[in-house]
């Protein structure tokens, strides 16, 4: 057995002997957290969630909408990223038609509905709603009616609305004239558009997420380039843009609690997502302090401004000694004010937390004279087990300990806050259809049971949105993989949905609140795969239906027009004839 580096290439020559010390640690994984968790890994716990805990589903806008230039909407940095840096998606693909979610409202709606969710995660587009991005500019009314339909929509069927305000998908022409996230202004426009929002929407929308996932946003955004705008300004890129986006999220809370909380009763929060990690040596010193820099760089970046006014220690210590060594007069970390140390902390009504896998994490020196980068100002190095079940290269393995571990970690980090889990799934790489995802099942099954056991350890969870409701445009992995519910068909113009087993299973749990014993358990997962099958069979059919519909709608009428056509000359002939 040996363990397997993430991110880095591994000397299997050197490391043999010092994995195969660490392979009876590794037997029993986070024995390190014991000193500070509850642990009863191998254990399933039978049990329910409080009463009122929300269960939803979710999705984002540029994922899912298609409609990309239609009805006044303006470009996003995610429609030129894909439009024009070939080679950057997976096969080049868009999202410029992706779900057409856009025109089909009442058809989504009716698969929440089926789910029988109580919520329903979505994010606005912001150059849906103001083109340019400068609500000075102009405000988009079609966009502002699309949004508010959809809302009343939710209200009407008993699901209650959480809205993402930024998913990604900044308007182009804030790049094109700022630079983005990397210049201070945006806080300004970020903090117009979100106020347009509450104006908008917030009668009705209680639940109001500022940013989805930031660190993706500005790591991989503007460090490695992998995401839009595709800026490779390593070693500062990320950490100007992490900077301005907390003062944006900081902005818009203040503002929405001066400005709307008394007379909408809202909540404002923000979304981070980020993996466990869990020492590779739980007796070294130097892993179990690896382990605990890799979350502060990861989760702690954004969550420890805003919960205690400042970043991390740890990171302050690392990047500001690596940019001394690199001959730097100053950290490339951008410093806090007094002024915005005091402004940042407290910005919080709620904690939104995506999670998807665990790594196992052990130091590893970067060298200062490799130049700067995020990755090498870490000091870590991430490791997975061989034997965690992988569905496929880069895709989530199923370590459902480490979600409970990071809920944990999360309430002794922050003071117990209102924990909403905004993101969590998982895909698979599949070249054909598979609706028996039983993969999805084991891990729904596993990550939530892990989520019921945090809640008893006391960690204060009131909701979990699982990822996500349908197929949809994974960002640089275009369509080939697929995280949703529903099964989309994305060949047919049509875009037709179909469920996979998963959907029966988690409707299961949303109606139990829980797992109320083994026996009804075992039930649900037979009633899911026998679901699935007879839905396989239908699918089977569709291309002998698609030609049944191709005939009646084009052959048909074809022959029925050549026949009066026909029968018309010949008519024509026997007149001319009698003459």
């Amino acid at each position: 057995m040996r363990y397997l580096e993430k991110g880095w290439p591994v000397d299997i020559t050197k490391t043999t002997a010092f994995f195969s010390l660490c392979y009876q640690l590794l037997l029993v994984p986070g024995l390190w957290a014991d000193r500070v968790f509850p642990r009863d890994d191998a254990s399933f716990y039978y049990g329910t969630f409080p009463p009122g805990f929300s269960w939803g589903v979710g999705s984002s806008a540029y994922q899912t909408e298609g409609a990309w230039d239609q009805d006044g909407k303006g470009p996003s940095i995610w429609d030129t990223f894909t439009h024009h840096q070939r080679g950057r998606i997976f096969m080049n693909q868009t999202a410029d038609s992706s779900c057409e979610s856009y025109y089909k409202i009442q058809e989504d709606i009716k698969l929440l509905k089926e789910l029988n969710v109580s919520h329903y995660r979505f994010s606005i587009s912001w150059p849906r709603l103001i083109p340019t991005g400068v609500k000075a500019d102009h405000v988009n009314s079609k966009g502002i009616k699309f949004y508010s339909d959809f809302i009343n929509t939710l209200l009407e069927n008993n699901i209650t609305p959480i809205v993402t305000l930024y998913h990604w998908d900044l308007p182009q022409m804030l790049q094109v004239k700022f630079g983005g996230w990397q210049n201070a202004t945006m806080v300004t426009y970020f903090d117009d558009y979100a106020n347009l929002c509450f104006e908008k929407f917030g009668d009705r929308v209680k639940h109001w997420i500022t940013f989805n996932d930031p660190w993706s946003v500005a790591k991989k955004g503007y460090e490695t380039g992998r995401h839009a705008p595709g800026l490779k300004l390593r070693g500062t890129g990320a950490y100007r843009a992490a900077h301005h986006i907390i003062k944006s999220h900081a902005k818009v809370w203040h503002s929405y609690h001066k400005a709307w909380r008394k007379k909408q009763h809202g909540l404002v929060g923000i979304s981070l997502t980020c993996n466990w990690g869990e020492p590779v040596d739980i007796t070294n010193p130097e892993d179990v302090e690896a382990a605990e820099r890799y979350m502060q760089f990861c989760l702690g970046w954004f969550a420890n401004p805003i919960y205690a006014g400042d970043y991390p220690q740890t990171m302050k210590d690392y990047i500001g000694r690596k940019s001394t060594e690199q001959g730097l007069g100053m950290s490339r970390l951008p410093v806090f004010s007094i002024h915005e140390k005091n402004d940042i902390k407290g910005t919080f009504d709620f904690l939104g937390l995506g999670h998807f896998t665990t790594r196992y994490i052990t130091q590893k020196n970067h060298p200062s004279r490799q130049g700067p980068s995020y990755q090498n100002d870490r000091d870590v190095a991430e490791l997975v087990d061989p034997n965690w079940p992988d569905l496929g290269s880069n895709l989530p393995q199923l370590v459902p300990w480490g979600f409970r571990r990071l809920l944990n970690f999360v309430q002794t980090q922050y003071g117990n806050p209102v924990i909403y889990v905004t993101e969590n799934g998982v895909s698979e790489k599949l070249n054909h259809i598979q609706l028996c995802d039983v993969w999805r099942i084991q891990y729904l099954k596993g990550y939530i049971n892990e989520m019921l056991k945090a809640i008893k350890d006391g960690v204060n969870v009131k909701g979990y949105t699982s990822w996500s409701l349908l197929d949809k445009f994974e960002w640089e992995n275009g369509y080939s993989h697929r995280y949703g519910f529903f099964y989309v068909e994305f060949n047919n113009k049509n875009k037709p949905r179909y469920p996979k087993a998963s959907v029966q299973y988690y409707k299961s749990i949303i109606t139990a609140n829980g797992f109320p014993n083994p026996i009804e358990v075992e039930r649900w997962y037979s009633i899911a795969t026998e679901t699935c099958s007879t839905t396989n069979q239908i699918l089977a059919a569709e291309p002998l239906l698609h030609h049944m519909q191709m005939v009646t709608e084009i052959v048909v009428p074809t022959v029925c027009t050549l026949c009066i056509l026909m029968w018309k000359f010949k008519v024509h002939h026997a007149t001319d004839h009698n003459f």
